[in-house]
């Protein structure tokens, strides 16, 4: 009969657990975690939102770092737990953050020790644990659950004794810091991150608001940064901006007005917020059609033919430069006749329709045209050049600016 394992004789019946325990679960550990996982995500629903999520990599080592910690105690009890006390911490600060009790936390940890307790019962049979051992096991784990419950409630109540003024000041400059562009300062963001349970994104949507602007921020993702104080205010909302997002926006802005930046890698953020503010100043300039929220990304040829106005400006005095020298009146009619014709390579009806004059009249224009410019419309470069010039004029004409 194989001898019964025994906890360590120190003369209490509840003795410390034997190394040999340590030994025997610490395969058990992989199997087991995915097992807690499964049991703690079926009863709390909510933890299943977050394994999924953006956070759900840190919690699954935050689980494991518990557990292991657990093991090597028993192996060795002078092992360092600093990594396990700060997941712990962590863990408390997140569920302030989420708006939730401790309550929560307290019945997956216990859950999670349940499952762990029925796991070693399953091993103790088939290692012959002593009725005695799964005692000391039982007592040990639950003294050590406790002792997470503790750490966790400590950074539940670090994030509780901090006033709302302090987490928003907090928020805006992390919302600064990832403004600043690159290279990043990516120690005091994640420390930012830390301190305000703001996960950081792989990618990034820029909002540009009219001022004087008003957020609800109960009606607002948690997620989302904001400083409405800047003299341009600005949101920054984490990932892509879809259907959900808009809704949120169109709810959480009180009617104030937007520009929606292009989705981004975080690192970008500061081009997605420029783009934002560019397209909100071309709606100032009646470039841009104004609507309650306006996306860049209907805008892209706009923001970019208009992205360098001095430019502009030099490329138009040379693409232009054949017809510099005719009248203005003249002039305007064939750049526009030139530009309908660069817009739809239309026949002289189609044209005429167009431009209101007679097929004949744009048949002489198009002569004229061929003549004065020649290889310039026939060349692909050129051509492109000459086009990408007459749209970028007809925009900047909407504002009231003219190079002609």
């Amino acid at each position: 009969m194989p001898e019964l394992i025994q906890p360590s004789d120190t003369g209490d019946p509840l003795g410390p657990l034997p190394q040999e325990f340590a030994a025997i679960m610490r395969p058990e550990l992989p199997s087991l975690i995915k097992e807690i996982g499964v049991e703690v995500t079926r009863a709390y629903p909510e933890y299943a939102r977050l394994l999924n999520g953006p956070n759900g990599q840190a919690i699954r080592v935050g689980v494991e770092q518990s557990l292991s910690s657990f093991v090597d105690l028993v192996a060795e009890p002078s092992t360092s737990t600093s990594l396990r006390d700060d997941m712990c911490r962590r863990f408390g600060r997140f569920e302030a953050y989420e708006g939730r009790t401790m309550e929560t936390l307290q019945g997956a940890y216990r859950l999670g020790a349940r499952v762990a307790l029925r796991r070693a019962k399953k091993v103790g049979r088939s290692h012959n644990f002593s009725p005695t051992l799964m005692l000391s096991f039982a007592d040990a784990l639950f003294a050590y659950i406790d002792e997470l419950e503790s750490l966790s409630r400590e950074g539940f109540l670090e994030v509780q004794s901090q006033n709302g003024e302090q987490t928003e000041a907090m928020r805006r400059r992390l919302l600064h810091l990832i403004l600043a562009g690159r290279p990043a300062p990516r120690t005091a963001i994640a420390e930012l991150c830390e301190q305000t349970g703001w996960t950081l994104p792989d990618e990034v949507t820029l909002v540009a608001v009219r001022s004087p602007a008003a957020l609800d921020r109960a009606v607002a993702d948690r997620d989302v940064l904001a400083d409405l104080s800047d003299p341009q205010p600005h949101l920054l909302i984490p990932g892509a901006f879809d259907d959900v997002r808009r809704h949120m926006l169109d709810e959480a802005l009180l009617g104030t007005r937007a520009a929606i930046g292009l989705t981004v890698p975080t690192a970008l953020a500061s081009d997605s917020i420029r783009w934002a503010r560019r397209v909100l100043e071309l709606v100032d300039t009646n470039v841009i059609d104004d609507e309650p929220v306006i996306l860049c990304e209907d805008h892209l040829i706009t923001l970019w033919l208009l992205s360098d106005p001095v430019l502009v400006d030099q490329l138009a005095r040379r693409e232009l430069a054949p017809i510099s020298h005719i009248s203005t009146t003249r002039r305007e009619r064939l750049v526009e006749t030139l530009r309908i014709w660069l817009d739809t390579r239309g026949t002289a009806a189609h044209m005429g329709e167009l431009l209101d004059v007679h097929p004949q009249t744009v048949r002489y224009r198009m002569r004229n045209l061929e003549s004065i410019f020649g290889e310039q419309l026939t060349d692909p470069e050129s051509r492109f050049s000459t086009e990408a010039v007459l749209r970028a004029l007809r925009l900047r004409d909407r504002s009231g600016e003219s190079l002609l």
